[in-house]
């Protein structure tokens, strides 16, 4: 048994026992896992367990082979993916092995003997339990003088003795499993059984030695499984305890220590030496933060720095929102968004350090270029959006994006800045940084749903490129100084959308309406990947191109008279036949 603290926030004991019982080898596996360091606040700990299926020979390997790729391979997914994108990528490859493992086998036939396990696994993170499971292993909450189930087998009954799994890792081609996520509190107890212990061992008792022994759980493990013995289990045996002990504050770990710990710079100035830079000029100021244009000292090397407000020194949430932009920068990587700035020494004061680019805003683009070609203006587009989707693959939005956050160097290289709003999956699940600010930045350029009070998507970063495609095309928002104002689902469906033909003849009708698509007010009108619009910006989407057809009086007006002559022709025969006396003489 041991004990470990995820930092000041989660304080948990385990104990896991497994046992052959009657069986020749032991065919269950199990583990549990924390990383070191601020790992342990941004992806939590590990426990899980699988159980090889009797009828297969190797199944003990694929046992092994899953609670083994899950503790070593779960954190070494991104800091910014959520639990379930994490382990789901994981779990996926797992199953992908294990199955191929079988149909390159002599067995590739008969699933009951190739690479086949159950598999259930419990993560804990902040202030909630994370549950995965496919089988018949089970995941149970003590509940007063029992076990509350918490997953539900994966087994069908042909009859009273007779039954098969449904799920099961390695399986099929395509993983299924079940996933649920569990507030804590503290004393919660879970217990992970495989079937040599649950179908032998009642739920009440297994909740009585915990409860005897819940001083030293290594003893009501091995206790519960000495009982499942004794009651002739035969199958192996394996039960883990998991207790909570304590809960903390919900962190971002080594945010919340450089918030902590660095004090905040003194106000700077032209000329002054802070840091080991020499400020060179105030770039920007507002009453959030102060942006200067620095030189390193050590390799002339130009750089921004960004200093936090004073006046927010009391708030915990700006402060860890602050650093956040550092924390982003640094895991991500892409010729369009903004990079840290390499240091080489140690940061003795609250501040961030990013790349300088040498160039413009999007806005002051945009006033030099008021009828910008369309070309300028996909190009524009197309590298925002390349920036925009390798934040997206690190389940990161973006949610500020806007003219003011779009630089412009002078070799035409664009570049996202400013990841001061930007969301998190995986540091959402720790702290509701973003949640607990209003969104930042101009109302015309946020998601609808942002105002509604909703969580964000991908689609709602596609939202504020398709307005910047709007205004870079006709100098207007698509729906005027109206967004801003339209905060109920009723005044957002009002909403009408000016096209953006009024103005310029010369943008093709079929362009107008790709960027309708990606501005409308409800998400799931807009395109579902920000790839198709970047596509349909530069290749005309043909149910746009037939709406773009121009009338036949327009398009051929002989061909129109033509036929329009041929028609009352034969108006004017039917007519005659179907009333012959109007022919006849008086």
């Amino acid at each position: 048994m041991y004990r470990e603290t995820i930092r000041v926030s989660l304080a948990f004991t385990v104990a896991q026992h497994s046992d052959k019982g009657c069986k020749l080898s032991n065919q269950d596996f199990h583990g549990a896992m924390h990383p070191p360091g601020h790992l342990a606040a941004s992806k939590g700990a590990v426990i899980a367990l699988a159980d090889g299926i009797s009828s297969s020979a190797v199944s003990q390997v694929a046992s092994e082979t899953a609670v083994r790729s899950l503790l070593e391979d779960y954190f070494s997914t991104p800091e910014s993916w959520s639990v379930q994108s994490s382990v789901h990528k994981v779990l996926g490859a797992t199953n992908s092995w294990l199955y191929a493992q079988t149909r390159n086998g002599p067995f590739r036939y008969d699933i009951e003997k190739g690479y086949v396990c159950t598999f259930s696994a419990l993560i804990l993170k902040s202030a909630t339990a994370h549950l995965f499971h496919a089988g018949d292993s089970r995941i149970h909450r003590v509940a007063g003088a029992t076990l509350e189930p918490l997953t539900v087998d994966h087994r069908v009954r042909v009859s009273a003795e007779n039954s098969y799994l449904s799920r099961a890792l390695g399986m099929k081609e395509r993983l299924e499993y079940d996933y649920q996520a569990h507030a804590l509190d503290v004393g919660d107890t879970f217990v992970l059984t495989t079937d040599g212990v649950h179908d032998f061992v009642r739920q009440s008792r297994i909740a009585a030695i915990i409860a005897d022994h819940a001083d030293d759980l290594d003893v009501a493990a091995r206790s519960i499984i000495a009982e499942a013995v004794s009651n002739d289990s035969d199958d192996n045996l394996t039960v883990q305890i998991v207790r909570i002990d304590k809960l903390g504050q919900h962190d971002v770990g080594e945010l919340q220590e450089q918030a902590l710990s660095l004090p905040f710079p003194p106000t700077l100035q032209a000329r002054m030496m802070f840091d080991g830079y020499r400020i060179l000029r105030e770039l920007h100021h507002s009453p959030r933060s102060h942006v200067y244009l620095a030189m390193d000292e050590t390799n002339d090397e130009k750089l921004v720095l960004k200093a936090p407000s004073v006046d927010m020194r009391d708030s915990k949430v700006y402060l860890e929102s602050f650093l956040m932009e550092e924390w982003v920068a640094r895991r991500v990587s892409s010729a369009h968004l903004l990079q840290p700035y390499q240091q080489s020494r140690k940061r003795n004061f609250l501040y961030i350090a990013t790349e300088y680019v040498e160039g413009c805003t999007l806005r002051q683009w945009m006033l030099d270029n008021p009828e910008p070609d369309i070309e300028a203006v996909r190009t524009i587009l197309e590298q925002i959006g390349k920036g925009l989707q390798t934040m997206h693959r690190q389940e990161m939005l973006h949610q500020d994006i806007r003219p003011e956050n779009i630089m412009i160097d002078v070799s035409g290289t664009v570049r996202i800045i400013d990841f001061g709003s930007t969301a998190v999956a995986g540091v959402a699940e720790i702290a509701s940084i973003n949640a607990q600010q209003p969104i930042r930045g101009t109302m015309q350029y946020t998601a609808p749903e942002y105002l509604l009070g909703e969580t964000g998507s991908t689609g709602s970063d596609l939202y504020s490129l398709g307005v910047l495609a709007y205004e870079m095309l006709s100098g207007r928002l698509p729906y005027g100084a109206e967004m801003g104002r339209a905060t109920t689902r009723a005044a957002q469906q009002r909403l009408s959308y000016h096209s953006i033909l009024g103005q310029n003849r010369s943008i093709p009708h079929w362009m107008d309406e790709t960027i309708r698509k990606a501005v409308q007010p409800q998400a799931a009108r807009r395109y579902e990947e920000l790839s198709e619009f970047l596509f349909d910006l530069r290749h005309p989407n043909p149910a746009y191109v037939r709406r773009d057809r121009p009338p036949l009086l327009v398009a051929n007006p002989l061909l129109f008279w033509k036929g329009l002559s041929v028609i009352l022709a034969l108006c004017l025969v039917l007519l005659l036949l179907t009333h012959p006396g109007m022919t006849g003489a008086r």
